[in-house]
């Protein structure tokens, strides 16, 4: 079977790239030239671990091209993933105008039968809509399938080659014969695919992400009041964890979510409740108590920073979360404009990420590693819990910083050995190390 794959962003990228390791021939479809031509030549233009090894093989096998010619690659297809853009329209609502126009565009080129799937997070209602669009140009060779991705940034590969459950929302018995052969590789393993109506399978991905981010929201702020009353929202994060009913993943606390999902699903969650009349107070409180803890962050740190003109003050961490060069909605974006309000000395340290901050804040300095940047620095910032920060050299931080003072914003380390190491130290949601 022949695919395309409509859109080479995180998700096109991934999704073309494992298709392709199951033996499928797949094209994937950008409009940009130069991107496409880079990819191509291999070099992968985002961050996710062992994608690129995964491109390499598949293009030695010549099971995956890349292409700015949309109606080679349709014609040549039976199934077409679009994989667009639906990024927030400013009001809460998913902006729908590339899957709009692309609908308008394959209905004028597609001459037999084809299964045209959305891949892309899209509102309830979507794939009606698609459909319609379809029939306006009396365009009857199409089954509109929604097909949602649950992709972790940084473990992409893994979930798409192993996914816990594969969704798939169709009322074509022809069109979901096709997806569950296509899934069929990736669930030996018993997992299971789930067969639906479209506008289920469309609400289940927005459920999906908003219940995660409502974990995280919640656990920011059992850790807020933690840290009044006096407790350690480590052991009541393994406390409740243990229950199967709760379970253990998303209860960390820390600045809150980024990325390139959760504040914009929760959002369009949150407005197609509007649109319809009703109102979904606890998705309310999750956005509001996101934007509530970055700015605890900084309230923190300026508490206890007198911060001039010449404070330095180091940073590590970029990225949205580890194994990613992701910084959309990255709270160390707001943390940043902060701390420029205030100094002009910040210097920054991120595996991955540092090239994309460098467009949003050239003036800031970018370091060669995570001990360059704190020399002469007045306090460090831990803003991404990247494996290789979580157990330094505190020896040589104490020696390159102008005093011992740490913000974490991730709580990578353990209070005893901040204690043992002679550190200030400041967590989320745990007892203040404070010797000042």
């Amino acid at each position: 079977m022949k695919i395309a794959i409509i859109g080479t962003g995180y998700v096109g990228l991934v999704t073309g790239i494992c298709f392709a390791e199951t033996g499928l021939d797949v094209w994937c479809v950008d409009i940009q030239e130069e991107k496409v031509n880079n990819l191509k030549a291999g070099k992968i233009p985002i961050y996710e671990p062992n994608l690129e090894t995964l491109l390499h093989r598949n293009q030695k096998e010549n099971r995956i091209q890349f292409t700015t010619d949309l109606n080679l690659a349709v014609q040549e297809s039976e199934v077409i993933f679009l994989a667009l853009p639906t990024p927030d329209g400013g009001d809460g609502a998913a902006d729908l105008s590339f899957i709009r126009n692309m609908a308008h565009e394959l209905a004028q080129i597609i001459k037999s039968y084809k299964v045209v799937v959305n891949k892309s997070t899209v509102p309830v209602g979507t794939a009606d809509e698609v459909r319609e669009i379809f029939l306006s140009h009396e365009n009857h060779f199409v089954d509109v399938v929604s097909n949602p991705e649950f992709l972790r940034e940084g473990y992409a590969v893994e979930d798409f080659l192993k996914p816990d459950r594969i969704v798939i929302g169709s009322s074509s018995a022809r069109a979901t014969e096709i997806m569950t052969k296509l899934y069929k590789p990736f669930v030996r393993q018993g997992n299971p695919i789930y067969i639906m109506d479209e506008r289920s399978s469309e609400m289940t991905k927005y459920a999906a992400n908003s219940f995660l981010a409502l974990k995280i929201s919640f656990m920011n702020e059992v850790a807020n009041l933690c840290e009044k009353v006096g407790a350690n929202v480590d052991f009541v994060r393994k406390g409740i964890g243990a229950d199967s009913r709760i379970g253990n993943r998303f209860l960390f606390p820390g600045i809150g979510y980024g990325g390139s999902c959760f504040p914009k699903d929760v959002k369009a969650l949150h407005n197609t409740a509007k649109s319809s009349d009703y109102q979904f107070k606890i998705l309310e409180s999750v956005i509001e108590v996101n934007d509530l803890q970055r700015q605890r962050f900084i309230q923190k740190v300026f508490e206890h920073l007198p911060i001039d003109q010449n404070t330095k003050i180091a940073i590590w961490g970029l990225a949205f979360k580890p194994n990613t060069d992701d910084i959309r909605e990255a709270p160390a974006l707001n943390v940043i404009e902060s701390l420029l309000s205030k100094t002009k000395h910040i210097s920054v340290f991120d595996p991955e990420a540092m090239n994309h901050v460098k467009k949003k804040f050239p003036e800031v300095h970018y370091g060669d590693n995570l001990y360059e940047i704190l020399d002469g620095a007045s306090a460090l910032l831990i803003l991404t819990e990247w494996q290789n920060f979580r157990t330094p050299n505190f020896k040589l931080i104490k020696e390159k910083m102008k005093q011992p003072l740490i913000f974490d914003g991730r709580n990578v380390f353990e209070l005893e050995d901040m204690e043992k190491e002679g550190f200030q130290y400041f967590s989320i949601g745990r007892k203040a190390i404070n010797k000042s």
